[in-house]
């Protein structure tokens, strides 16, 4: 019996260990999430600025660019796939890279030829494993995303996009990302970033009610101006959805962290309980086998006396 009461204080030493780490993953987790709600609520003003300006671009002028203009017959697409350099963050990953799947079937359905751009260690080592072909891949920075990032990643999808598809380019470029919606949910969702469908970006950078746009002229020409802000839109995207999927990260992290915590608690208690239960059956037999040599001394005396 004293093996088994051992056996159970081992368990709780480890769980009890187990259960601190978790704990400072979660607090450190709920100190990220705060710092990259607020980069997301930083970057959306100019982000939507940015769409505004492109918007009237695109609309104000009969300029037919090549960033703005869907192909005929589009025959390749690139999808940008973000994801988390580690784990322990629940379905957060998992979520990202079905989203990413679907959108490649989908897309494969329609006759198109899909190049993978992957961020974060865990979606390349997704593709990895399975063999699958990455047309680039990027890492070492989701946690705490920068505006440097976001153009790093942008920099060869922009190339793809202008090149001609005969040369190795593609005629549109979609994004998967996790968008924070609240500390307790976060959605897959994808989307598609060029050619730019102006009906959405318009609807996107509608202004509020009683709100006065500005009028825009075009300097030099309307050509020249969507190809100084066509790439500054899609960075300006991918930099806000890096952001997002950060914060959507580390509120993963967090719950996930929060549940392994309050299991780790549980799981003591249930310990706990069994080791008090196996050191009352300890005491129990000790002390009958206490009154047994008692009683068989005593008879033993009692038997010499006569």
């Amino acid at each position: 019996m004293g093996a088994q009461l051992r056996v159970y204080k081992r368990r709780i030493r480890s769980v009890s260990a187990t259960k601190k780490i978790t704990k400072a993953m979660e607090m450190i987790a709920a100190s990220r999430v705060v710092k990259a709600q607020r980069k997301v609520a930083a970057s959306t003003p100019y982000a939507t600025e940015l769409t505004r300006a492109v918007t009237a671009v695109a609309t104000g002028s009969n300029t037919k660019h090549p960033l703005t203009t869907e192909a005929e017959n589009p025959t390749r697409a690139a999808v940008l796939l973000l994801t988390s350099d580690r784990g322990l963050a629940g379905a957060f990953n998992s979520n990202a890279i079905k989203a990413a799947e679907r959108l490649t079937e989908r897309l494969e359905a329609e006759g198109k030829e899909v190049d993978s751009y992957i961020v974060g260690r865990r979606g390349v080592a997704h593709y990895n494993f399975r063999e699958r072909k990455i047309a680039e891949s990027f890492t070492g920075f989701t946690d705490d995303p920068s505006y440097a990032d976001a153009k790093k990643v942008a920099a060869p999808l922009i190339e793809a996009i202008e090149t001609e598809t005969a040369e190795g380019g593609v005629d549109e470029l979609h994004i998967v990302y996790t968008e924070f919606v609240s500390m307790m949910t976060q959605t897959a969702i994808e989307a598609r970033l060029l050619p730019l469908s102006l009906d959405e970006v318009a609807e996107e950078a509608k202004p509020e009610k009683g709100e006065i746009l500005p009028l825009f002229d075009f300097e030099p020409s309307a050509e020249d101006v969507l190809d100084a802000l066509l790439p500054r839109y899609v960075e300006s995207r991918i930099y806000n959805a890096l952001l997002q999927s950060a914060a959507s990260k580390h509120a993963a992290t967090r719950r996930a962290m929060k549940s392994a915590t309050d299991n780790a608690g549980e799981l003591i208690e249930t310990l706990t309980r069994l080791a008090n239960q196996a050191r009352q059956a300890e005491i129990t037999q000790e002390i009958s086998e206490i009154v047994g040599g008692a009683s068989a001394l005593a008879d033993a005396t009692a038997g010499s006396d006569r």
